[in-house]
Formats: structure tokens, sequence, C-alpha cells
């Protein structure tokens, strides 16, 4: 991974840079949130398959105009302007982005469409940020060294495994992540596809190229990753809504990921909550940053299901059951402009864990989100001299629990064998 030499040249840019500097295309904040809405309307069963999609083809123009002719009339009785649609097929709804009039308070009318018979449901449009930020003097550690990631690549680099980010955009040309991206698409708005900050840093820790004499590695540089552009670059943060992740979300259940990274956190969110039940019961792994300021972990890492990541030496009794801890302070990770910086933050222990499941699903294609959760725990098989603290993830021992196979120094005995293996 040429970690000494890679630090050496990270340094200069580091101090040069401070870290903190975003794209100077980044994407500003879309619309005032406020006043808009979100309004679902269900498809008649008889337009409906099991298998998700719509019969006649979801995208077939008479249906559309049909559902755009529902929309429309619910529009109208409740003085509300369509701005946007999208179709989740996953839960058999269209969601319609609405805003409405400043002349009735929210509340009303959401209560007045709860009573609807055409809509679904009804819902405020939630916001929610990324967990993270940034500052130029860490010390040089790399935070990876810990999981011995050249150790693990000679078993696994996450080779096929499809990874979605829901995150600001990425800069798709940076030399470390220069074919590394394997889908990249905007929901925020109809411009070009913006290189951000957080989400740049994301993509690095996940699968940033190895072995190419520069930069980094990441976790799993042989994945898939899918850069969803759901949320955007607003002063230091990362900003999202419920709209705009519902939709990424749904392009990434419709395009086989199978790995969903959520570095944000919000409020709860039912178009969030019920796309996150139909990913698990797909099969599909997400992975959520806890939040170290809600009381609970915060949403979506609170939610049954999802797992749930603080930082190495963060977690507390207030972390979500079975969070797991990974590296979150001092990454060196990629940043935009071709540059590399490092960051701090529950956002960046997250994208460690997404890159081992990643190795992981490799190694086990048919691992279900259960048995993944159950393998990140703590278990009988130590790597000598490993340390981590009470949720902490020993990654040698994780990837010998998948694989039967220890690709570091590890101690486990033969009554171990049945949790490897099984």
């Amino acid at each position: 991974m040429r970690r000494a030499c890679t630090l050496l040249l990270l340094l200069p840019l580091v101090l040069a840079t401070l870290c903190r500097a975003q794209s100077p295309e980044a994407g500003a904040r879309p619309r005032d949130d406020e006043r808009h809405i979100l309004v679902m309307v269900r498809i008649a069963p008889t337009h409906f398959r099991a298998d998700g999609n719509y019969g006649g083809g979801y995208e077939a123009q008479a249906g559309r105009a049909a559902r755009h002719r529902v929309a429309a009339e619910i529009a109208s009785t409740h003085g509300l302007v369509i701005e946007s649609e999208w179709p989740m097929a996953s839960l058999g709804v269209d969601c319609f982005l609405m805003k409405a009039p400043e002349s009735r308070p929210l509340q009303a009318v959401l209560e007045a469409l709860a009573h609807d018979s055409r809509t679904a449901w009804a819902q405020p449009l939630s916001e929610f940020h990324s967990l993270a930020h940034n500052d130029a003097l860490y010390s040089l550690q790399p935070s990876a060294a810990a999981w011995h990631l050249a150790e693990l690549h000679m078993l696994a680099t996450g080779r096929n495994v499809a990874v979605a980010q829901l995150d600001t955009g990425v800069e798709l040309t940076h030399p470390d992540l220069t074919g590394q991206i394997s889908v990249a698409e905007n929901f925020v708005d109809s411009s070009a596809f913006a290189a951000e900050a957080h989400g740049t840093a994301v993509a690095g820790i996940i699968a940033a190229r190895a072995d190419n004499g520069i930069g980094i590695a990441g976790i799993a540089p042989g994945a898939r990753l899918m850069a969803l552009r759901a949320c955007w670059q607003a002063d230091s943060a990362a900003v999202c809504n419920s709209f705009t992740l519902g939709k990424a979300f749904q392009f990434a259940l419709e395009h086989g990921a199978v790995v969903i990274n959520m570095s944000v956190t919000g409020p709860r969110d039912k178009l969030l909550q019920l796309l996150l039940d139909a990913a698990m019961e797909r099969g599909v792994t997400v992975v959520a940053a806890v939040d170290p300021e809600a009381v609970d972990g915060g949403f979506p890492a609170a939610y049954p299901g999802v797992i749930a990541v603080s930082t190495d030496g963060s977690a507390d009794d207030s972390d979500p059951a079975g969070t797991v801890a990974a590296p979150g302070k001092d990454v060196p990770t990629t940043l935009p402009v071709d540059r590399w910086g490092f960051v701090d933050g529950t956002s960046f222990a997250a994208a460690h864990v997404s890159g081992l499941i990643a190795l992981m699903r490799q190694l086990r294609p048919s691992l279900s989100p259960a048995q993944t959760r159950e393998l990140l725990q703590p278990g009988p098989v130590v790597r000598a001299g490993a340390r981590h603290g009470a949720h902490g993830i020993d990654a040698c021992a994780v990837i010998t629990r998948v694989s039967g196979a220890c690709p570091c120094s590890c101690a486990a005995t033969a009554s171990d064998q049945s949790f490897l293996l099984r």
C-alpha cells in the first residue's frame, strides 16, 4: 500500500490546502425545502407485478400520463404545485415532490392528504446532513493500517461487488479514482455531475485504486462503486433530503447494489424506512454512520437491520445495539482537484465498513444482512496483538470468519472452526 512514502507525499498537500477546501464547482442547495412535501400515489394492483415492475413497462407513456393525471388532481384539490416526481417501483408508488401554499399550515396540508384516498401517504421533506469534518493538522498515522489491508487484499479486493454510496458528488477524474466508478448519477439537479469534498473522500476510502504508485488504497479497490449524488455541498457540510436520497436509493436497488453506504443522519422518514425494508428483504446490506449528537445514534443508523458504525474509541452506551467501530480519525483519502488530505468523522468510519463488507461479499456472495452484521461483531477469533474498543472491528478476524483462511497472524482453536465456516 506504499504507506510510508504515501504519507510523506500527503503532508505538503494537506498543509497547502488545509484539507477543508471544496471543489470550486461544489453544488449549491437546490431549493428552499420548508414548504415542500412528498406525496405518494399508489398504482392500482392491476398495473403492478409482484417483481416490482409495472405491467406494460413502468415508463410507458400511457401509464405515465395516467399517474400524472392523478397527481395533478391531488395537487389541484389541495392547492399544491408539482415540482418533480420519481417512480419508487420497489414500493409500488410514485413519489411526487410538491410545494404547499404559504397560506396554509404545512401540518394541515399533510392531514388533509392523509384523508385523501388517492394518496398512499404524504410526508414532510426531511433534511439530512453528513457526519464529518476535515482538519489540516492531523497526525500522519494512516487509520487503515490497523486493518492490515495488504494482507486482506491477498484474499479479496471486493472484486465486482456493487457498492452504492448515497452522498455528494465524486471527482471522477481524480488519479486515485479513475476507472473505479462504475456508475455516476446526479439525483439533486440537472447540472453536470459535481466534484465535491465529502463524496470524493468517501469514495476514496471505499475504492481508491491500489498499487498505482500514488495516494492511497481503498478498502475494496476491486468493487464496482456506484457514485450516486443525493446530497450537495453547502459551506462545510453536505446536505440531502428525503426526495434526493429516495431517488438514489431506488436507483441502487434497481441496478444491483449489494451494499449501500449512507454517511448521513436526519429524522426518521417513512419513505426511507420503507426503502430500507425493501433493501434488506432483497439481501442488500445497508451501512450508516452513527450521529454522535443523537441520543439513539440517529437515523438511518438506529433503524433495525442497518449496520451502524461509530469511530474507533468513541463508541458508548447511547449507540444503537450492535454498533461496530471503525477508523474515522486521521484518515487519508481523496479530495477534489486531484488532492489528498486527512478527514475525521463517522461518515468515514462507515465507508471503511462498506468496503470491508464488499470483501466479505466477494468471498461469500450469499451472506445476508443479518449474517454480515453478526460476523462483524467481536467473536472467538482474535488476531495476535489486535486492539479495538468494545464494539471495534478486527478486520483480519472478520475475513477469517468469512473465508476460513487467516490472512494475518491469528489465534484460533479447533473449536472455533464451526463458527468460521458456517
